[in-house]
């Protein structure tokens, strides 16, 4: 699979993966070949690129949880766009509670992790892109760590509104795909003005600019040195500052290439007096990130693919070895207490097709997912 930027796409090139419209409706399925006429309509959803197979690429495994994730994405992000558009002319909600009941009821309420697939951003839709996922990560992690009803309506609603701010950032700055330090400044100063717009909006329900306002203030203390540990921190404010850590690690966009969930997992993990680690734990009770098939990198160099999940310690799965063939649980510390994870593999040079049925009889539990065929 291979990223390839819009005015480098060519026709004939296979989709590695679907492309919907903001109603949802599928408009090119996984394996379509493009067509000029395609890649006009991709230029013109604003997308810096797309993933395309190699030649003889087989089209990627996808379960409907998968597919449904990524059509809820696209549908999603255009509804907060108009609402967070409308909110910043009419400083009313209108369509924001009915946005984070559908959040909540679609992602609020899961019995099972997800693959949380990074979709890629444009300068123009990156923040609500942003806000969305943010919302959907604290609507998992608020779950599955039991949190009452009215904090996690309110972590979602703050999550979708925080950065509504930055709206008001001047076109000849937001425009730019590298900022001056000057620039970021001010960007940054745009944000924190924007939860005075949060104060009017939400007059009724103080505790949105609370979390929108702590969650920064938090995330900026990386940077300045901040001691925020006699800060009183509401949950959704805890909750809100590891969601939107591990997106904005994780994202693709024109400034940077994005960060591996491992990466960004250990970022949270090596700053506890940041991101609460029991709400990190929550993030990684909710979304698959060292899951069989997955590929890695050890800090010997050494290359590995992940066998068995370890509940216990997600950087401490089973591994086999691609060297010599030899099987490695990392969770054994008194023989490989050396030997870590450094991180995925960031190319798919080793392609290894996993024999499940060994694997079971191996004694090695396998969660095997339904994968849905390409029509």
């Amino acid at each position: 699979m291979l990223f390839v930027k819009r005015d480098e796409l060519k026709t004939g090139m296979r989709l590695a993966r679907p492309i919907y419209n903001k109603d949802g409706v599928l408009l090119y399925e996984r394996n379509s070949k493009l067509t000029a006429q395609g890649i006009e309509s991709i230029r013109n959803f604003g997308l810096i690129g797309i993933f395309v197979l190699e030649p003889a690429e087989p089209v990627p495994p996808m379960t409907q949880a998968d597919i449904d994730f990524e059509r809820f994405q696209t549908m999603n992000v255009f509804s907060i766009q108009e609402e967070l558009e409308k909110v910043l002319q009419t400083k009313r909600v209108s369509k924001m509670p009915t946005i984070a009941a559908n959040i909540i009821k679609n992602y609020g309420h899961l019995d099972k992790k997800i693959n949380f697939v990074q979709n890629l951003r444009s300068k123009e839709d990156q923040l609500f892109k942003h806000s969305l996922n943010v919302a959907m990560l604290c609507a998992m992690i608020t779950h599955v760590l039991n949190m009452k009803v009215d904090e996690q309506l309110e972590s979602v609603q703050a999550a979708i509104i925080h950065d509504i701010g930055k709206l008001t950032v001047p076109k000849s700055i937001a425009d730019k795909e590298i900022l001056s330090p000057e620039e970021q400044q001010a960007v940054h100063n745009a944000q924190i003005q924007g939860f005075d717009i949060i104060d009017i909006v939400y007059s009724s329900a103080p505790n949105i600019k609370r979390i929108c306002a702590q969650s920064q203030r938090a995330l900026d203390s990386l940077e300045t040195g901040e001691d925020i540990s006699a800060m009183k921190m509401v949950n959704g404010a805890r909750v809100m500052v590891v969601a939107d850590a591990f997106d904005t690690l994780t994202a693709m966009n024109a400034e940077k290439a994005p960060e591996s969930e491992v990466a960004a997992l250990k970022h949270l993990l090596d700053n506890p007096q940041v991101y609460d680690p029991q709400i990190v734990e929550g993030l990684i009770r909710s979304i698959n990130i060292l899951v069989p098939g997955v590929s890695v990198e050890l800090n010997t160099g050494d290359k590995a693919l992940v066998l068995a999940a370890n509940e216990q310690n997600i950087l401490e799965p089973m591994i086999l070895m691609f060297g010599d063939n030899s099987i490695i649980d990392l969770s054994n510390r008194k023989e490989y207490g050396d030997l870590e994870i450094a991180d995925i593999m960031k190319t798919m040079d080793n392609r290894y097709v996993m024999d499940m049925d060994m694997l079971k009889k191996q004694g090695i539990k396998i969660d095997e997912p339904e994968y849905v065929e390409v029509s």
